[in-house]
């Protein structure tokens, strides 16, 4: 159900931001190496909540073309 596909982008993007803030978090602690390590985890989940949006969308526009099928 393309609904559930939203809510699964929506968390990887959430995710995303969570990481972000921790990486700021500890950057501006001067602890660099544990803030480079949430930047990397921050990539990550930022790719996924990516390619989880575009799965989505795709599943989304296709649940709303009219069928082709002539009866």
């Amino acid at each position: 159900m393309p609904k559930d596909e939203h809510y699964r982008a929506a968390e990887m993007h959430n995710l995303a931001a969570h990481a972000h803030m921790q990486a700021a978090t500890h950057h501006g602690k001067e602890d660099h190496m544990t803030g480079h390590e949430y930047s990397k985890q921050a990539m990550e989940h930022s790719k996924k909540a990516h390619d989880a949006s575009l799965a989505a969308m795709q599943k989304s526009v296709a649940a709303t073309k009219p069928s082709d099928k002539k009866s």
